[in-house]
């Protein structure tokens, strides 16, 4: 039960957040309307890949000093469970806009930045299956992880902010501030955003598993 609690907790959150942001009520903005309720599932995805990307980044360091396959085989664990919720982000994102503003892309700059966020990390697993040799991949694929990261949080959160964009809180788009984010969505937004988080952590121990039982089978 000690090892398995927070899985129990994300898959009950995840459940509460599917029935209670389908039904919950929910402020009538305008451009938004009952899309806003995509916020309960958009968000917590760029949460969910956010935090598998900073555990990756944590364990290229780990592995730059310890040389350890264990560390390598989670950094890249990682980053494969967290591109599966990015590109989860980007096509809930993808039908959000195209119910608020007309089609499924436009360029907007938020849209375009998370887009070569994820390819950022396309790039880091495009790089470790080009080297064949096992130290000088895991040495490789952990420096550019290391500078990849930052990067990452660059597109993410600085280049959007300087330009206009037709995302929440830009363009005459209301923003989910404090008024509009009221107490009803929080109690939805905020579980569910921890919940995708378990579920994502969970994929992550999942892969790492499974990847570490092959390398075992492989070296016997």
């Amino acid at each position: 039960m000690n090892k398995t609690w927070w899985k129990i907790l994300g898959s009950v959150l995840v459940i509460y957040t599917a029935i209670a942001g389908l039904l919950l009520g929910v402020p009538r903005l305008p451009i938004l309307n009952e899309t806003i309720r995509n916020l309960y599932f958009h968000v917590p995805m760029w949460f969910a890949m956010i935090v598998l990307f900073s555990i990756s980044v944590f364990y290229s360091v780990k592995s730059l000093s310890s040389k350890s396959e264990i560390d390598d085989i989670k950094a890249v664990e990682s980053v494969n469970a967290g591109i599966v919720f990015g590109l989860l982000g980007l096509v809930t994102g993808a039908i959000w806009a195209k119910y608020t503003w007309g089609q499924f892309w436009s360029f907007d700059p938020k849209q375009n930045f998370a887009a070569i966020s994820v390819l950022l990390y396309f790039a880091y697993l495009i790089l470790r299956n080009a080297i064949d040799e096992e130290q000088k991949r895991a040495k490789i694929s952990a420096i550019y992880n290391i500078f990849a990261f930052p990067m990452m949080v660059v597109l993410l959160f600085v280049l959007p902010r300087l330009k206009d964009s037709l995302h929440p809180g830009n363009g005459g788009n209301p923003g989910f501030n404090s008024y509009d984010l009221d107490s009803r969505m929080r109690m939805v937004f905020y579980p569910a955003c921890l919940g995708w988080i378990l579920i994502g952590y969970w994929v992550y121990t999942i892969r790492f598993r499974i990847r570490n039982i092959e390398n075992k089978q492989q070296h016997n």
